[in-house]
This record gives C-alpha cells, structure tokens and sequence, in this order.
C-alpha cells in the first residue's frame, strides 16, 4: 500500500481515533515530569496495567484470533513490542532529564526515519510528502529548539530523544505489518505485554523501585495509562490498518504543540515567542503532507484530475 492508496481508505472513523490519539498523547510528556518515580519503572506500569485491561477482552473472546492467526504475524506484533519498549526505554528518561519541549521536538523526528523504512519497503512518499515531513520537522525543531551544547544531562536527553524517534519509527511499521491480520485488541495485548515483560526485566536488573509512590504519582501514571496508552497508542495502532505508518507519524507531530502548551498551563514552561513561527511551519507541514496525500488518492482513484 502506498501514500496514495492510504488516506482513500481512511474514513471519519480512523479520523476521530487519529484525534482522540493527539490529544492523549500530548498529555504524556507532563504526567511523566508530574510523577514522581524512574521513568523505566512508569513506561513498565503503564503497559503492564494497560495489558491487564485489554486482558479480558484479548484472551477471552479472542482467543481463537491470538492461536488461529499466523505465526509470523504475531512475530511482528512481538517485535513491535521490543521496540515500544526501546522507545519508552530512550524517550521517556529523555524528559526527565531535559525538558518536555526539546523532548517532544526530537522525538518527533519519527517521520523521517518512517519515510526511510517505507522507501526500504518500497512505498516511498510522494514528492509532496517528503516535503510535508521536512517542513513540520523543521518546524518542531524551531518550535522547541535543542539543548545541544548546553550540558552533559542536556545532550544524553537530546540523544535520547532522537533514538526514542528511530524506535517510534520501527515500533509503528512493524505494528502496520501485524496489523494487517490481528485485531487491534488483539494487536496492543500482545505488544503492550511484550512491551511490559522487557521493561520489568530491566526495572528488575537495574534495581529501579516498581513501588512506595505516593498518591499522586499513582494518579499520573493511571493518567498514562488511560490516556497516552488506551486512547493515545491503541488509537494509533486502530489507524495502523486504514492508514499508512507514514501518515500516523506525520499526524503525531501535532503532540509536539499540544505538549508544549500542556507544559506552559500545568508546569509553567512557557514557550518562547521565537518558537511560535516554528509552530506555523509544523501545522504547514502537516497540511502539505495530508493535502498532497489527499490530491494523490483522488488522482488514484480518478485519472483524469492528473495535470
């Protein structure tokens, strides 16, 4: 499936559940600075409790789905897992450690390793797609800025940050390849108990603490789960099999934004003025990605709208 094939496929559904999944996860980068706990420990709980929800609407009434589906698409599912966990593993630390803004902006540099994995698998972007993803890209990193340079804490969270992007980038396009069969109650069980398996095992080598957190902590980290995981991933992946990674990626640019502003009203971090026009060139982009992508579909499916 190309660009082109992708957004015609997409209808309201898939467009309320992309919205539902920017607003959810905006809210991510504040809980994890509000809760008081290693960042390990709340990527594990909130996968952990998210499987233990999807639990008895997984193994139950789809039990027959989870044996009778082929082995390799459950291979992707459980990879698609290692890489959820690598990419909390790298981002979520990155925001403690730096700032919720620069976090937010590095990571967002998914969409340019997900065009690259999509050209790897032969479903490279439209020329109007690869502009859309340079623009809001650059725009997210003049929107945030970069504390490159600034200190040693500084730089480990920008790296991190950049390595939570690349894994973003593969967790989703192995989610879309495992999507193609399972369910997406199916789908997220599967890939958020992997995902929590890994991560207790390093909570657990690390000697990191899985408990005594205050109420608070315990309200924020249900707040993870509820909305980033829930509503934020689990919508994400629903899109995953009306839609094209690519597109989800390009999409999930607008958390850049909804979580710098979520900073500003609930921690105090107010944006800087110079970061505003940043903020315009990423909406640019956006629209110029799913503009082109629109256009290209219609084309598709009608010949003569062709120049």
């Amino acid at each position: 499936m190309n660009e082109r094939s992708s957004l015609h496929r997409a209808g309201l559904p898939t467009a309320l559940a992309l919205a539902v999944a920017i607003v959810a996860v905006s809210s991510s980068a504040s809980l994890i600075v509000f809760a008081a706990a290693p960042a390990l420990a709340i990527a594990f709980w909130r996968n952990a409790l998210a499987t233990v929800v999807l639990t008895p609407f997984a193994y139950g009434p789809r039990r027959s789905e989870i044996l009778g589906s082929s082995r390799g698409v459950k291979i992707f599912a459980v990879l698609a897992g290692l890489a959820l966990a690598a990419h909390f593993a790298t981002w979520m630390p990155s925001v403690q450690l730096g700032t919720v803004a620069t976090a937010a902006a590095l990571v967002a540099t998914q969409p340019v390793w997900q065009g690259l994995i999509a050209a790897v698998q032969g479903r490279r972007p439209a020329l109007s797609g690869w502009i859309g993803i340079a623009l809001a890209v650059a725009g997210a990193a003049w929107a945030t800025g970069a504390d490159v340079g600034v200190s040693r804490q500084a730089v480990l969270s920008d790296i991190l940050a950049l390595l939570g992007g690349i894994f973003a980038a593969v967790y989703t396009a192995l989610g879309e390849r495992a999507r193609v069969e399972l369910t997406t109650v199916t789908y997220t069980w599967i890939c958020y108990g992997t995902c929590a398996l890994v991560l207790l095992v390093v909570c657990l080598a690390a000697g990191l603490p899985l408990g005594g957190y205050d109420g608070t902590t315990w309200l924020a980290i249900l707040g993870l789960v509820v909305g980033a995981q829930l509503l934020g991933h689990s919508m994400f992946s629903y899109a995953l099999q009306r839609t094209s990674a690519t597109m989800v990626s390009v999409l999930a640019l607008l958390e850049v934004p909804g979580a710098a502003l979520l900073a500003w009203l609930w921690l105090g971090q107010e944006p800087r003025a110079a970061a505003l026009p940043g903020v315009a060139l990423l909406m640019a982009g956006v629209a110029v990605f799913i503009l082109g992508a629109a256009r290209a579909a219609r084309t598709t499916v009608d010949p003569s709208l062709t120049d």
